[in-house]
């Protein structure tokens, strides 16, 4: 379905000058011409000299000197109009739109071919849009500022462009997460809208928190809000209970590093400002807290738990039908609970 262009939506040139939509103004407050037309389109000047794509200024020009005149321009690749054909055809449409039809046949008559005068001169009307806009040869223009009515402080490019809004909508983009999946290696949260992943946080992000200086914000980001397995559990508590949130504990990417150097056959130890060694647990105790299944968002948290205690009774076929399958979860929990194996014979017994 169409939908309106809003803030954050993408669009760009036909010269890889992609953006996003940072302000809808109401077209009162839009810059304008020294005539009153308003512009529909502000883009920043900054996204032109780092990247080099010259070609859109040069549509811009092109294309003010090609409307003024009331012409199409082909530009074939490598055979187009260079600078000095732009700066010229703009020479001739500030004499056209600016100074008197008569003027212009003199000075123009031994110029340009008789179809072209006959063209132009049959479509004075379309002079008005242009009239009091002084076409320069640099493309530049005196706006004024919509809120004020004053001049800008310096002249501005302006033209037509081919524009584009692309199929990236602000809308089909919004994503938050609180909580959510996490990695089955890393324990860091997934990634991508459609994982309902978390906010990637990069090598240059880390960068920037660093130059600020704001250490306890990126120890958060790398431990608690993201793969410190025991200490994410126990801040999502401590929220909840409204109680300060702990100290952040060590993250599992740490652990898996360790994993990794322990193949190299290395024996890595981690140790305390007192020299004692940091225990690294293998396995994580929640306790008897059952927010792990809400936190991880792990469906198969009760998978222990059997299906007679939620009415069901297991079934399978002997001899073409149904029968009832005795539960054997209580004798599996004695098993378990019983602190040695029976083996069947009295020699393990005996060695005890």
């Amino acid at each position: 379905q169409k939908r309106k262009i809003s803030v954050g939506d993408k669009m760009a040139g036909r010269h890889g000058n992609k953006g996003v939509v940072s302000r809808v103004l109401p077209v009162e407050d839009m810059p304008f011409l020294p005539n009153g037309r308003p512009l529909d389109i502000v883009l920043n000047p900054l996204g032109v000299p780092s990247r080099m794509n010259i070609g859109q200024v040069l549509e811009l020009h092109l294309s003010l000197a090609a409307k003024a005149l009331g012409f199409n321009i082909s530009t074939p690749v490598f055979d187009g109009a260079n600078e000095n054909d732009i700066m010229d055809t703009l020479d001739v449409a500030n004499d056209y739109v600016n100074g008197t039809w008569e003027d212009f046949q003199e000075k123009y008559k031994d110029i340009l071919k008789p179809e072209v005068m006959d063209y132009l001169g049959s479509h004075l009307e379309h002079r008005e849009l242009w009239k009091g806009v002084p076409l320069r040869r640099d493309g530049k223009v005196r706006l004024r500022d919509g809120r004020t009515g004053e001049f800008f402080d310096s002249p501005v490019a302006i033209g037509h462009m081919h524009y584009l809004k692309l199929h990236h909508l602000v809308d089909d983009k919004i994503h938050a997460r609180s909580t959510g999946p996490y990695s089955l290696v890393t324990q860091q949260p997934l990634g991508g809208k459609a994982q309902f992943g978390g906010q990637r946080f990069g090598e240059m992000e880390v960068w920037a928190l660093e130059a600020y200086g704001a250490a306890y914000t990126l120890q958060e980001i790398l431990t608690v809000k993201s793969d410190d397995v025991v200490g994410r559990v126990k801040t999502y508590e401590a929220i909840i209970k409204g109680e300060n949130i702990p100290e952040p504990g060590i993250p599992e990417s740490f652990k898996v590093l360790l994993k990794e150097l322990q193949s190299l056959g290395l024996d890595v130890r981690v140790l305390r400002d007192d020299g004692s060694e940091v225990e690294l647990s293998e396995n994580i105790d929640y306790g008897e807290t059952d927010l792990r299944s809400i936190i991880e968002g792990d469906r198969h948290y009760n998978r222990d738990e059997s299906y007679s205690d939620y009415g069901y009774q297991e079934q399978e076929f002997k001899g073409g039908e149904l029968v009832n399958v005795e539960d054997s979860s209580d004798v599996l929990e004695d098993d378990y609970t019983d602190d040695s194996f029976d083996l069947g014979d009295d020699s393990y017994d005996d060695e005890e």
